[in-house]
């Protein structure tokens, strides 16, 4: 039965929660229960409860309490200070949500409102790629490539994706399949690595430019491409027979690069030379012109002399240019012909020369059967005319 129920009237005021509050059954008196904690909270700092030390404990607790206020405060405030390396940037977040970048240094930022977290933007990072692929003519070829990259935005880093770095490597992945499945075999293994490492590199920035991962693409590195093990060898003499068809062909190029200016200049210069003999007859015959213009005179001034002059002149120099000497004999009609080449030839061995003579009359326009003479070193002679000792 309830406490106010009808027929109830004589323990009405023992049922009543409100009017024992004496016995404990009522609720808590918020002022007893603030004055007991105060009690307790002046007990660990030497104060002492009750009502006789109220008045002095209530004093030494509103110090301590002061005390660990202005601790707190400094505690929080040196916990503000922080420094980021010169190599990052940091990204300030205020009670979670962006706020702006931090450049290197010593900054302050209150603690439990802010959250700085710095990121890396110099460092140069490495990612490596690797994997059997197939080719555009139905081949299967194992391929490793390196990627390097960097962080150019940290906030685009941060919270665009959740693991950018796990982005790009797909990225990179699927870029570098779609490349190797539009090429062939031959080109991936010799000549057509750098078209391949170029075309990843374009297709893997088309890839990620639309996630916004505040990354750039440093290098794209094609370490290695090679067939599977069963094929290997074959396709190792292929690559030897293309580096051997490069060398010839970088040879021969040195080869002509040397001896096309070198027959260049021989042409140039027998030209030059061609043209210094134009010029030199040219002139030489202009300088005969002139003599004989200036000659003319005196040929028409004294003909017979003039005629006789030219004649020695012309046979002086003639017989300059010759080792050869023929003698003519005064009355006897002979002239003798000494062949001085054939002696300075001879002159140091012991084998005869022979001296010619013709045995030609002038006179009676008859000839005779030449007259030979042998002279050796000694200086003997031995002559035989016409069989005649």
């Amino acid at each position: 039965m309830a406490w106010n129920e009808p027929g109830n009237n004589n323990n009405n005021n023992d049922n009543d929660p409100w009017k024992n509050r004496g016995k404990d059954q009522g609720p808590p008196d918020l002022d007893e229960l603030f004055k007991d904690l105060g009690n307790r909270f002046n007990g660990l700092f030497g104060g002492k409860s009750g009502s006789g030390g109220s008045s002095s404990g209530s004093g030494k607790g509103g110090i301590g309490l002061s005390l660990i206020v202005v601790v707190a405060i400094v505690v929080w405030f040196l916990s503000g200070w922080y420094t980021i390396r010169e190599a990052e940037r940091g990204v300030v977040l205020t009670f979670g949500e962006y706020s702006g970048l931090q450049e290197p240094g010593l900054r302050f930022n209150p603690t439990f409102i802010d959250k700085v977290i710095p990121v890396d933007v110099q460092t140069v990072r490495t990612l490596p790629a690797a994997g059997f692929m197939l080719t555009q003519d139905e081949n299967v070829v194992r391929v490793e490539m390196e990627v390097q990259y960097r962080v150019v935005d940290p906030k685009q880093y941060l919270f665009s994706t959740p693991n950018p770095d796990n982005s790009l490597h797909q990225a990179t992945d699927s870029a570098l399949r779609f490349v190797i499945g539009n090429s062939n075999m031959d080109a991936i293994l010799t000549a057509g690595r750098e078209v391949v490492r170029q075309q990843t590199w374009r297709e893997l920035e088309k890839v990620i430019e639309p996630y916004n991962l505040g990354l750039t693409i440093v290098d794209v590195n094609f370490k290695d491409a090679r067939p599977p093990e069963e094929v290997k060898e074959a396709f190792d003499d292929a690559i030897s027979a293309r580096e051997d068809e490069i060398r010839y062909i970088n040879e021969a190029k040195a080869y002509a690069s040397e001896v096309e200016p070198r027959a260049r200049g021989q042409v140039n210069r027998m030209v030059q030379e061609a043209t210094a003999y134009k010029q030199g007859k040219i002139l030489a015959a202009e300088g005969q012109v002139a003599k004989f213009e200036q000659l003319l005179p005196q040929y028409k001034a004294a003909p017979e002399v003039t005629r006789q002059r030219l004649y020695l002149e012309t046979m002086e120099q003639v017989f300059s240019n010759t080792s050869k000497v023929l003698v003519d004999t005064e009355g006897s009609g002979n002239m003798m012909y000494l062949p001085l080449d054939k002696i300075i030839q001879k002159q140091n061995s012991n084998a005869p020369v022979t001296v010619e003579r013709p045995a030609a009359n002038y006179n009676t326009g008859s000839t005779s059967t030449p007259t030979r003479q042998t002279t050796t070193r000694s200086g003997r002679s031995d002559r035989f005319d016409n069989g005649r000792d």
